[in-house]
């Protein structure tokens, strides 16, 4: 269970293909300026910033020429900027951007106390996470006073189906299209851990990570609805395996049920959530199964 088995790839799928042509035969088309531009955005908001040129060349699969050129527009309008030994880091436009964006969000006006009380409550980490395609980005993280040296922060990353908190949204999407996401790119199902761990986190309100999720941490996790019942994101416990294990995860599981409940509750009152899920790529998920981030299925912050 909780192995990585979607990731986002760079490449394009061509919008329209030729009468007749063989799909082998039909290349994607090559990224243009504003998707590498954006792809090395994408890498410079990763946690660990500053981030060297070669870290970013790396992580977007761009030449260093394209990066350099890429982070020099940026930094000239405020998106990046330069830190020390030639790496960058995000700028203050970008970072004003999404300060700005989250600080009018519902969800997170409403999970912000709730995620303080958590984190005093158990010592552990709080956060909320919110689904992008096929992995979960945590918008606002508390960490306790003694963090044991777990990097979780805003922006980090996981893949969907690598722990609780992309399992207890997953569990709360309607059964095609939770198939559907929590399906490899081979075609071959989530493993029988993995559908145990959905299986608990529907009937129990609360997703926890089995032992074999991560090497380091342990999460426990619970979906978050708008007001049309929509999962669009989680309340979520991160802490280290000795500090959250299957004794506390019996015991804090329902507090942090009851505080996505909570979110829950406060969202439904005020019809529509900002953020949500973030489209993902053009791409078919099957008969009967709409595509992940289509239009009746996710808002985009706007």
């Amino acid at each position: 269970m909780g192995k990585p088995v979607n990731s986002r790839s760079q490449k394009q799928t061509s919008a329209a293909a030729p009468v007749g042509a063989a799909e082998a035969d039909i290349a994607p088309p090559a990224p243009g300026p504003v998707d590498k531009a954006m792809e090395v955005l994408t890498a410079l908001a990763k946690a660990g910033a500053p981030h060297r040129l070669a870290d970013l060349a790396r992580s977007t699969g761009l030449a260093k020429p394209t990066v350099h050129r890429l982070l020099r527009a940026l930094a000239s309008s405020g998106y990046a900027e330069a830190g020390p030994g030639g790496s960058y880091r995000p700028g203050p436009r970008l970072l004003g951007l999404a300060a700005g964006a989250l600080a009018d969000d519902a969800a997170l006006r409403r999970a912000g106390p709730l995620l303080d009380e958590l984190r005093s409550r158990t010592g552990l980490f709080a956060s909320y996470v919110v689904r992008d395609d096929r992995a979960v980005i945590h918008l606002d993280v508390r960490a306790p006073a003694q963090d044991f040296g777990l990097d979780l922060g805003p922006g980090f990353r996981e893949p969907l189906t690598a722990g609780a908190a992309g399992l207890a949204l997953l569990a709360a999407l309607p059964a095609e299209e939770s198939e559907a996401l929590s399906t490899g790119p081979d075609g071959a199902p989530a493993d029988e851990a993995t559908r145990a761990v959905m299986s608990a986190a529907a009937r129990d309100g609360y997703a926890f990570d089995g032992a074999d999720a991560w090497p380091d941490r342990r999460a426990l996790a619970a979906a978050v609805r708008d007001a049309t019942g929509r999962a669009v994101g989680a309340v979520v416990l991160s802490g280290l395996p000795f500090t959250l294990d299957e004794a506390s995860a019996r015991l804090y599981g329902p507090m942090v049920r009851s505080a996505a409940a909570a979110v829950s509750a406060g969202l439904a009152a005020q019809a529509g959530a900002r953020l949500g899920v973030v489209p993902g790529p053009e791409r078919d998920t099957g008969p009967g199964v709409s595509r992940t981030g289509g239009d009746d299925e996710a808002e985009v912050a706007r």
